[in-house]
């Protein structure tokens, strides 16, 4: 591999019989000028991106952005891949980098960064929320900014995009902003707000995870009708609320899942002492 192109300490653009390639790795540049071969055993990362867009992004971004900074993100995606046990393909360097250096900007700036589907990601992404919490110790330990829980929900949204190679930031959002909206309307249905802390809310969402994500298999048609039967008000109301969603979100639910979600409902209001009668 010859060097074509020094973009920082930490990554060069390389011909690789022919190939072009951007290789990364600690001082892998150092002492080093265009033509010189590269020490592969400093290689840590390659990246081939088809996307030219991408690519020509990924050179200026590494070109510009603070070193510490993408070393810090490339770290909280290492450290992501090795507790997940999956490799993220090369997407997640630019999205997750050019995140991370835009809320540190706005929090170095004293903005204020408030993200609505907090509970929502926290809740749905234990294990993604948990790294970015990891992240923040590691961002606060080598950046020295401190950043709060909102953007530890960003960040562990950005690895559940990778995690599901979805290719959108939209995928892993627009579940979460459903549900969100989901248990609004329940909290509408049974006329009392939820304890975000709260053990109806963390059950009210597992369950609601497992209905609208999880492709469980039709009901049987026979329980679909005794359980419109039972739940007539309760079901008339959700499939208000199924519509909603419908419309807004382009997310169609099926009738078992509207039963489903009609249970839970009924539930909820036994628990909270209504009658359901």
């Amino acid at each position: 591999m010859k060097i074509k192109k020094i973009l920082n300490n930490n990554a060069v653009v390389v011909d690789d019989h022919g190939q072009e390639k951007i290789v990364m790795g600690g001082g892998i540049s150092f002492e080093k000028g265009k033509n010189d071969i590269v020490d592969t055993q400093r290689i840590e990362k390659v990246f081939i991106l088809e996307d030219q867009e991408r690519y020509g992004y990924l050179q200026e971004m590494l070109q510009k952005l603070p070193e510490e900074e993408i070393a810090v993100s490339e770290s909280i995606i290492s450290h992501a891949e090795q507790e997940l046990q999956v490799t993220f393909n090369e997407h997640i360097h630019i999205a997750l980098t050019d995140h991370l250096s835009f809320a540190l900007e706005r929090l170095r700036s004293g903005m204020v960064i408030h993200n609505t589907l907090l509970e929502e990601i926290r809740l749905l992404y234990p294990a993604e929320f948990r790294i970015g919490l990891h992240a923040r110790e590691l961002i606060s330990r080598r950046l020295q900014v401190d950043i709060p829980e909102d953007e530890v929900g960003y960040i562990a949204m950005h690895i559940h995009t990778a995690r599901m190679n979805a290719g959108a930031q939209a995928t892993a959002a627009g579940m979460a902003a459903i549900m969100k909206d989901i248990v609004e309307e329940i909290e509408y249905i049974v006329n009392q707000r939820l304890d975000r802390k709260s053990a109806a809310y963390e059950r009210l969402m597992s369950q609601l995870k497992s209905i609208l994500q999880e492709h469980q298999q039709d009901l049987d048609p026979e329980i679909i009708r005794i359980a419109i039967e039972r739940y007539g008000t309760v079901y008339e109301q959700v499939q208000e609320l199924s519509e909603q969603i419908d419309e807004e979100y382009g997310y169609t639910f099926t009738e078992s899942q509207r039963v489903l979600i009609a249970i839970e409902v009924n539930r909820l209001l036994e628990r909270l002492g209504h009658n359901t009668r």
